[in-house]
């Protein structure tokens, strides 16, 4: 599913996103991710949701964004509690929605100028968005 026709702003955009890959720009990326405006890892080392500890979390609270979108698989589903209390204690807000939508929403945000930073877990087994 194509995401966006244009490259508004001087951010980062999700142009597509499938079951196996993330399109940033116009970079594929087959493996997980960290985004924001004008930052971009690719390689963080989260397949799943039970891979998400203190350490996986590390580089996200180091850019202390008003808002982290998590998404992950087609599924709606949600960090363990202990980690949301951790980005509670931070100030950071946080949404775990399905990778799609964290997709759009990440769009959205950037369109907006909000302080945001997208986590996408990409471990294959999601559908087409």
């Amino acid at each position: 599913m194509q995401l966006t026709e244009h490259r508004p702003g001087n951010h980062h955009v999700v142009r597509r996103v499938d079951s196996s890959a993330v399109w940033i720009d116009d970079q594929r990326i087959e493996h997980s991710l960290i985004v924001g405006a004008r930052f971009l890892r690719t390689d963080w080392p989260v397949r799943d949701l039970a891979d998400l500890n203190e350490q996986a979390l590390t580089p996200i609270f180091e850019l202390s964004p008003e808002l982290v979108l998590i998404g992950f698989g087609d599924q709606q589903q949600f960090v363990a509690p202990s980690l949301q209390r951790r980005f509670f204690e931070q100030g950071i807000g946080l949404e775990c929605m399905t990778l799609p939508a964290a997709c759009r929403t990440f769009n959205v945000l950037m369109s907006e100028n909000r302080r945001a930073i997208a986590a996408l877990i990409l471990s294959g087994n999601t559908t087409d968005a």
